[in-house]
């Protein structure tokens, strides 16, 4: 029976490689294991039960509700053009200042195919203008779209910190901090000397584009700032529990994911009162929460279903069984099994999702806590995502460059392998 499942889960990501809808294999995947241990109406029981989870649905439906209400009150681009300005007075900084650059903006709007449009549009013209040849133009952006790593709102985040009984997501990233930082270093500097290795970082010829609206766009310093405030409350009231050894730090309110975001939206419906009525600002933060349940909490729910079936199929305990042998073994399942489904799938989520909730539950018993692990995992497998010449980011900065995703894939491969194994070796 084991060997059956095992079987099913390789067909299950051989489907979602293939681009079948993922929430709909993960689903049918789940409840097919949990017909063949002999118990369906489980996985039944974990679909229900992931319908309502309190501690995930509040967080991702009301960031994705800020994020719908940032991009229509243009506060977004104003955060865009801010940031990415300074880039043209500096050629010396242009391709890592560009991965730096997404890579933060990807922090406050955490949609990696959102993010690659709303920079891409202004970062890729702006190198290719620069003589930066276009496919490292959009590597660049490509390699900065995991940042979101960093939003408390990230499925992954509020999941992990689930898994390890934590209510607060920002405990979870406070524990990976170190690792996304370096790894987002050597992502920049690893891409860098690809261009300078090929000789792409300057000369290109065929630079005709424009830079676009971005030399004539206004950028308003306070729309700008209101995406990055729920950060900074989140942060802020996140300090007592980070610094505990600091008395005073007690005394800030500790804002909740949600209270943060729905702060944001006031702001931003404020600073933009002139241009938009409260009416479409409420029905663009509900439209954000409705597709954020779609797509993602839908695949939260799916891959709830799939580790049950794990589960009962008695797959779950077997792989278990295997890990705790060996650590190595545990560390390079973590590391490269959502990292290489993520390369071929572009999408991380998936597998991350998988794993995180079928073997990291366990980590103690390979010798490790939950936390690193499940951020291991989360982090390797949004890195294969900003690799992927099938992810939607990737083909959004081939669209923007005018070129094959495939170009994306050579140039930035070595430096998300790199980071891969960097923050393998941080966390675990």
């Amino acid at each position: 029976m084991v060997w059956l499942g095992g079987l099913i889960v390789i067909l299950t990501f051989a489907a979602i490689i293939k681009r079948y809808e993922t929430r709909m294999v993960l689903f049918l995947s789940g409840i097919l294991m949990a017909v063949l241990a002999q118990k369906p109406w489980e996985a039944f029981t974990a679909f229900q039960k992931a319908m309502v989870n309190e501690g995930l649905v509040p967080v991702i439906c009301t960031v994705m509700g800020f994020a719908f209400v940032m991009k229509y009150t243009k506060c977004d681009a104003h955060l865009v053009h801010l940031l990415a300005s300074p880039l043209t007075k500096a050629r010396a900084i242009l391709i890592p200042g560009a991965v730096v650059v997404t890579f933060l903006i990807n922090i406050a709007l955490p949609s990696a195919a959102g993010c690659a449009a709303a920079v891409g549009a202004i970062l890729i013209p702006t190198l290719m203008s620069a003589g930066v040849h276009p496919a490292i133009a959009a590597s660049a952006v490509l390699a900065g779209t995991w940042g979101s790593a960093f939003n408390p709102g990230n499925m992954h985040n509020p999941f992990i910190a689930k898994l390890a009984g934590i209510s607060d997501p920002m405990v979870v990233i406070a524990g990976h901090t170190i690792a996304s930082v370096v790894g987002a270093v050597v992502v920049a500097v690893a891409l860098t000397a690809v261009a300078y290795i090929r000789k792409e970082d300057r000369g290109y010829e065929g630079a005709a584009l424009a830079q676009g609206e971005g030399a004539k766009f206004e950028v308003n310093i306070v729309k700008a700032i209101v995406p990055v405030v729920p950060l900074v409350l989140l942060v802020a009231g996140s300090l007592g529990k980070l610094i505990p050894s600091v008395p005073a730090l007690k005394q800030i309110h500790a804002f909740t994911v949600p209270e943060a975001m729905i702060i944001g939206v006031v702001l931003g419906f404020l600073v933009s009162v002139r241009s938009i009525t409260s009416q479409d600002t409420s029905k663009q933060f509900f439209a954000g929460m409705g597709e954020a349940y779609a797509s993602v909490i839908g695949i939260i729910i799916g891959a709830a279903v799939f580790n049950e079936g794990m589960k009962l199929i008695g797959l779950t305990g077997a792989l278990i069984e295997f890990m705790k042998h060996s650590e190595s073994i545990a560390k390079i399942a973590a590391t490269f099994g959502p990292f290489i489904v993520a390369v071929l799938s572009g999408s991380g989520d998936a597998a991350t999702l998988a794993f995180n909730g079928a073997i990291t539950p366990h980590a103690k018993q390979f010798g490790f806590d939950i936390l690193p692990m499940g951020s291991t995992a989360f982090l390797t497998g949004a890195l294969g995502r900003s690799m992927s010449p099938v992810a939607g980011a990737a083909i959004v900065c081939a669209g923007l460059a005018g070129i094959n995703p495939m170009e994306i894939t050579k140039r930035n491969w070595p430096a998300m392998v790199l980071a891969a194994i960097v923050v393998m070796l941080i966390l675990l």
